[in-house]
């Protein structure tokens, strides 16, 4: 057998190989020579063809790499049973895919879509990822490839594509919101520049802890003021929160008081000392600091005891005024005001003082739902309630399922009020 060095030099040295010699080597019986072949650019595209049907891993995969493979080698090699060939292929295709589409007449680009298409549906997940890097800030990448990436199982996928790519729209992207998507989609939705007011909505919407967070540390995201009271209104226990939301470019009006009545001390400083708050709002907030710190001295931590008749007549002058509803009960959860609140249940909600307390007092998450329930306040108040009002653990607080207004079904609620109230009359 001849030396490959004997073969290829004088050959190589001219630069092109003829044909019928080409021909030859690529059915060499030394790999050697195969491989020198498959990584040529200047052979007949039948020559390169051949050698992607070669027995050789090592010839398939530098053919893979090869640019001047033709498209019906590649589409050949999307479906090779070595995975270091599709991705070497990937590496290599996805840089021709700007421009393809599914609906292609010219027959090569039509291969070429076909390949990319089915190395996107790959099952190794390293050769949906290269596709998926490669083509998450192209704009005029395959729109079919795109929204197969966008939906992929890993993360390593979807989330490049979810967080940069120009050709997800509006409309696609709320479509992957609402399908519950694999965890940490929404988290990269939530970083893409520039996303509309529906798009945020639908993230509050999920309550993602997480993804909100990273929602409002996104200077580029359009937030209707709606929905950042909405956000301030459930912030206080949840601190991931707190500094995006004093440090965010624009607050609502009257956002900075309730921030100043739960964020920690050193983001209080930063909150004062935004530039678009007007003085008397400046005044309001420096109130309800001072007031927080007169307030924390020897502060009792429990839940209340009983309600105070004080209390329960100004719920009862607010109801016939139409001022005693959520935001009124929310306002109080942020000052502190757990007796009035307790007595805004009892107007509400049509129950007896005894009633409500057994549910406070003995810290009862089922037993507040209910009374929240009978009271007609949302989902939102309904967890508030059980954190602040009855100093529930965030990891015991119920929270509605999906498409529920409440965690307990009506029957469920029924069979508490009417605990609670045997347990009043009881007491």
């Amino acid at each position: 057998m001849k030396g490959l060095k004997e073969l290829l030099g004088g050959m190589f040295k001219s630069g092109k190989i003829p044909y019928e010699k080409a021909k030859e080597m690529a059915r060499h019986q030394d790999v050697a020579v195969r491989l020198e072949l498959a990584g040529r650019e200047d052979l007949k595209p039948e020559i390169l063809y051949y050698l992607a049907e070669d027995d050789d891993v090592g010839v398939r995969r530098v053919i893979a790499a090869n640019a001047a493979a033709p498209r019906l080698a590649d589409l050949l090699l999307a479906g090779d049973a070595d995975h270091e060939v599709r991705v070497g292929l990937a590496e290599k295709i996805a840089l021709l895919a700007p421009g393809l589409s599914s609906d292609e007449q010219d027959k090569i680009r039509k291969m070429t879509y076909e390949a990319l298409e089915i190395l996107a549906r790959d099952q190794v997940t390293k050769v949906r990822q290269i596709i998926a890097e490669t083509l998450k800030d192209v704009a005029d990448a395959p729109a079919k490839v795109i929204q197969n990436l966008a939906r992929d199982a890993e993360l390593v996928v979807s989330a490049p594509i979810l967080e940069y790519s120009p050709v997800l729209t509006s409309d696609d992207l709320l479509e992957i919101i609402a399908s519950d998507p694999v965890h940490g989609a929404l988290f990269a939705v939530s970083r893409r520049r520039n996303i509309d007011n529906r798009i945020s909505d639908a993230i509050v919407r999920t309550d993602s802890t997480e993804a909100i967070a990273e929602l409002l540390g996104n200077d580029s995201a359009q937030i209707r003021e709606e929905t950042l009271d909405r956000i301030i209104d459930r912030a206080a226990d949840v601190e991931e929160w707190h500094k995006p939301l004093v440090v965010h470019p624009k607050l609502p009006s009257g956002a900075a008081p309730k921030l100043a009545r739960f964020v920690a001390e050193n983001l209080l400083d930063i909150l004062t000392a935004r530039r678009d708050l007007d003085s008397e709002t400046v005044a309001e907030v420096r109130d309800i600091v001072n007031r927080r710190l007169d307030e924390s001295d020897g502060k009792d931590d429990t839940a209340i005891d009983a309600i105070g008749g004080e209390h329960l007549k100004k719920a009862a002058k607010m109801r016939k005024k139409g001022t005693l509803n959520h935001d009124a009960i929310n306002a109080a959860l942020q000052s502190g005001e757990y007796e009035f609140i307790a007595a805004a249940l009892v107007e509400l909600s049509g129950l007896s003082s005894a009633t409500v307390m057994q549910a406070v007092s003995g810290r009862n998450a089922k037993g507040i739902v209910a009374v929240a329930w009978k009271a007609k306040l949302p989902s939102w108040v309904v967890e508030q309630l059980q954190l602040r009002l009855c100093r529930i653990p965030r990891k015991d607080v119920l929270t509605a399922p999906e498409g529920a207004d409440y965690p307990l079904t009506e029957e469920e609620m029924i069979w508490q009020l009417d605990f609670l109230s045997d347990l009043a009359k009881k007491t």
